[in-house]
């Protein structure tokens, strides 16, 4: 069993191949946390979270470590514009984050570092740097990185130097040697948080902020760094030439970290979706209307790659997949009652080698839609259920649980997964569950009394609301389409 991923570093896909094996460390960038999350958040961390999930389920011991960036420009400016404290703001923020991961089903990393948390070991890197000649200190409080220095600088963005000089400047107030250079500690300013530091009051700059929080917990090498494809240049680029720096043979990227990848864009009219410009959706807004597995089902239907379109109706429409892949679920494990599951179904592992394909999660749920097709014909087969037929039900039913654990899917109970589904949909609707619930009431009297007609014209109304009546021995059950 071999792993394919698509290492952005090499520019194609190729084998995942960690230092040691059977153990793989993983480092995600995580928000910086100034405000609240958004659907493009939802998209990067649902899809490391599938990562790291069959990573394990295929046998890796992985390290997962996602960090918080809450000591940035951006949390001070927020913080100025409300007037609170940014230490403060970022806490909030990060506290939010985190029950909106819990909210998309994603596993929590195993460490959790925070820049401010952080600073000592960021001041070790910096002073190495220096000492070492990759950086340099032009007495005004503020270290630079020295870009020239790194020969490798934009392999990873295949970007060259005369390229990025094209677009470089030196802002106001900056005391750099080269356009390109980029900063590693910032002066205090006030009204800033900073730190003491041997060339005086200040604040980490973002790039060495992750390079020092990788070392601290994967150490250096380490095998996997993923992200938005956003961060590959500056962000990353300006990792690599640290790290490799102040830690590394001076020279390439891989003695940093081994294997890079990154998830594409959830966009909005073709253009990102973003924060600087104002066109997100945040994780909240879309779980007030929306179930969160549906939105994560949602999400799981392009390549992490691939950018794509957001739009509320294609929410609607994966809520109704979800719909039937637990009613699918509720049958069979009716059906298979008293069968014992029989071997592995062939779809299993199939979805499984998809997943080791570049975790080709489309793939996998194209495989389970069929899967659950053929589940559903043998539920709705007239007829009494021979026993090789129950145990190939419970077989089904146990391997797409376990299949959907590895996408973060499936792990309700049926029962419970379909009736908040009804009830998300009928609040969109504005359908009140207690008036559905009295009308049918109404329509079973109808049709006690043989009042058809009446029956079947209640049926019609509610049909109108879009509310879809099923009849069953159990008695009458409702959805809302």
């Amino acid at each position: 069993m071999a792993i394919q991923i698509h290492d952005t570093l090499a520019g194609r896909k190729r084998e995942l191949v960690p230092l040691v094996p059977g153990r793989l460390g993983l480092y995600a960038c995580g928000p910086t946390v100034y405000d609240l999350s958004h659907l493009g958040h939802a998209r990067c961390y649902v899809v490391w979270d599938v990562v790291v999930r069959h990573l394990r389920a295929r046998g890796y011991q992985v390290k997962y470590v996602r960090n918080f960036t809450d000591v940035d420009d951006k949390i001070i400016k927020r913080a100025g514009e409300r007037g609170e404290d940014p230490v403060a703001l970022a806490a909030r923020y990060a506290d939010a984050y985190l029950e909106d991961m819990d909210a998309l089903g994603n596993l929590r990393p195993d460490v959790a570092p925070r820049v401010s948390e952080h600073v000592p070991q960021i001041l070790e890197m910096i002073g190495t740097l220096v000492e070492r000649g990759f950086a340099y200190a032009p007495g005004n409080g503020d270290v630079y990185y020295a870009v020239r220095r790194f020969p490798e600088y934009g392999r990873l963005a295949r970007r060259n130097l005369d390229d990025l000089l094209a677009g470089a400047r030196v802002e106001p107030g900056e005391a750099k040697r080269d356009p390109l250079d980029f900063a590693l500690w910032k002066a205090a300013k006030p009204g800033e948080p900073s730190w003491p530091s041997p060339w005086g009051p200040g604040r980490p700059g973002w790039h060495i902020e992750c390079s020092a929080m990788t070392r601290a917990h994967l150490g250096a090498p380490f095998d996997l760094h993923t992200g938005g494809k956003d961060l590959i240049f500056p962000h990353h680029t300006n990792e690599i030439a640290q790290s490799v720096a102040a830690a590394g043979d001076g020279v390439h990227a891989e003695s940093y970290c081994r294997h890079w990848a990154h998830n594409g864009f959830i966009e909005i009219d073709d253009e990102k979706m973003s924060k600087s410009l104002g066109n997100f959706f945040t994780i909240r807004d879309v779980l007030a209307r929306h179930d969160a597995e549906a939105l994560r089902l949602f999400l799981l239907g392009t390549h992490y790659r691939n950018d794509f379109n957001f739009a509320d109706t294609l929410l609607a429409d994966a809520e109704r997949r979800l719909g039937y892949l637990y009613e699918t679920l509720e049958k069979a494990d009716r059906a298979a009652a008293g069968g014992a599951a029989g071997p592995e179904e062939p779809f299993a592992e199939a979805a499984r080698a998809a997943l080791d394909d570049d975790f080709n999660t489309p793939q996998v749920l194209a495989i389970l839609a069929e899967a659950f097709t053929s589940a559903n014909a043998l539920c709705d087969r007239g007829g009494k259920r021979t026993p090789q037929e129950r145990s190939r039900l419970a077989a089904f039913a146990r391997e797409a649980r376990a299949v959907g654990a590895e996408l973060g899917l499936l792990a309700r109970p049926p029962s419970e997964a379909l009736l908040a589904l009804r009830d998300r949909a009928a609040s969109r609707r504005g359908v009140v569950a207690a008036e559905v619930e009295a009308r049918i009431r109404e329509r079973a009297e109808a049709r006690k009394n043989k009042d058809f007609a009446r029956s079947d014209a209640i049926r019609d109304e509610l049909l109108a609301s879009g509310v879809v009546l099923r009849d069953g021995p159990a008695g009458t059950t409702w959805k809302v389409e």
